[in-house]
């Protein structure tokens, strides 16, 4: 134990020695908030202005604490501007990319690398590992560890991170959340993989237990019929990417199975053809997400 405890008090000093800020970057050392620091900083413009634009300045300015793991403005000039102003454009998945760079907590360096990831505010989880006296964290390196601020501590990094669900298209993002084994069997029976992979869809999902309503010689038979199960998954299918702030604002949406979708607002209860939407906005690279507890049936 004496020698594992060591080989871990050497292994911290000697990220330290090589990730070791200079005396500007700790300037402002304890004195201001996480958001007031990075700017302080000057390093961080774009990061910044994102902050601005998903409306989470006020969160990192309170009490926290808080575990940031911050892109230079070098890291975010290496994201394309097409993505860069799609993420802009649409505050909740630039949200969902953000809170990937913030841990709830003030975890120091000399705790970093002690981990082998952490779970973000986002509710994805980093990688986190050790090479060669650097710390890495997903692809991205930290290159100055400990900025510390009075609500937390930053941690900069060379890379901007991404978490799974901005990466990932719509079925891949449906198998990765583990709740519709059901509907991706389905879906890959009656060929529509491949076209829920591309193209921009919105995707009213049942979930597994959503599917455990139907009585097993229905959904049997319907797996055996390819049209007419083609044609309850369309149901649950629009085109374009509708996030929930854009779904409560309709009275009904056209789906691909040629068929429209009621939605009602009741109470901040949304219902979808009747089935109750139990999470929105499940973000994907191509489209979103809204979890349902029931199976539509059309017409």
């Amino acid at each position: 134990m004496r020698k594992i405890t060591l080989i871990l008090a050497i292994a911290v000093v000697a990220v330290a020695a090589v990730l070791a800020p200079s005396v500007s970057a700790r300037s402002t050392a304890g004195e201001a908030d996480i958001v007031t620091t990075a700017v302080n900083n000057g390093s961080f413009k774009t990061l910044a202005s994102l902050l601005g634009a998903a409306g989470l300045v006020d969160t990192l300015k309170g009490p926290g604490p808080f575990t940031v793991l911050a892109p230079t403005d070098e890291a975010f000039a290496k994201v394309p501007k097409a993505t860069l102003d799609a993420l802009a454009a649409d505050p909740a998945k630039l949200k969902a990319v953000l809170l990937y760079h913030v841990i709830a907590g003030n975890v120091p360096s000399s705790e970093v690398v002690k981990l082998t990831s952490a779970k973000t505010v986002n509710g994805a989880s980093v990688a986190i590992k050790v090479d060669g006296g650097s710390v890495f964290v997903n692809n991205a390196k930290v290159i100055i560890p400990d900025v510390q601020a009075s609500n937390g501590v930053i941690h900069v990094i060379d890379t901007v991170l991404l978490p799974p669900a901005a990466t990932q298209n719509i079925v891949k993002t449906a198998v990765a959340a583990g709740q519709f084994k059901t509907l991706v069997s389905l879906v890959t029976k009656a060929g529509l993989a491949k076209t829920l992979s591309d193209g921009q869809w919105t995707v009213f999902a049942p979930t597994d237990a959503a599917f455990a309503k139907v009585p097993k010689a229905t959904l049997a038979a319907l797996a055996k019929d390819k049209a007419k199960l083609r044609a309850v998954l369309l149901y649950h299918v629009a085109k374009g990417k509708l996030t929930a702030a854009k779904v409560v604002t309709l009275r009904s949406i056209k789906t691909l199975g040629g068929q429209s979708l009621k939605v009602r607002v009741n109470h901040g209860t949304v219902t979808i053809g009747g089935a109750r939407v139990v999470k929105a906005d499940i973000g994907a690279s191509n489209g979103v997400i809204h979890v349902i507890n029931k199976v539509l049936i059309p017409r």
